[in-house]
């Protein structure tokens, strides 16, 4: 299986860091939509509810945490009938095959992913987070954010 061209491995690991943030501090699921560039990204997600500011603050506190704790990033290959619980195989494309790659962040974050990443989570630099927005009737919570990388 060959890695699929990410333009920024420390933005790309760091969505990997926004997707169990998010999944822990709101209990939804990973982003719907991300768009993961080296100059800003974005990120949505369905939330039962806008998160409030004091949220939003402790979102960019957790990851530049995580970011510091230089959690190691590693892979792993499993067979597509035997991946772990907890891992959605619904967001796999049919041509990825029988043989899977797991990226695990340390003991935070493990998902399918072809992407390129950093070594370790203190290769990031420092996520800030530019905006976000809500959107009640889709019940939407979209993130905006840059990462500050010497990478």
């Amino acid at each position: 299986m060959e890695e699929r061209e990410v333009s920024f491995p420390p933005a790309h690991t760091a969505e990997h860091l926004l997707n169990q943030t998010m999944i822990r501090l709101f209990g939804c699921e990973r982003s719907y939509n991300a768009h993961v560039e080296r100059k800003k990204s974005k990120m949505s997600f369905h939330l039962s509810r806008k998160p409030t500011r004091q949220e939003e603050k402790e979102i960019e506190r957790r990851m530049n945490e995580l970011i510091e704790a230089d959690l190691p990033v590693t892979f792993e290959y499993v067979r597509r009938d035997s991946l772990p619980e907890g891992i959605d195989a619904g967001r796999l494309p049919d041509d990825a095959g029988d043989d899977i790659r797991l990226v695990r962040i340390g003991d935070y974050d493990v998902c399918p992913c072809i992407g390129k990443h950093v070594r370790s989570t203190g290769q990031i630099g420092r996520f800030e987070m530019l905006g976000t927005n809500w959107d009640e009737m889709e019940r939407s919570f979209r993130v905006r954010f840059k990462i500050i990388s010497a990478y």
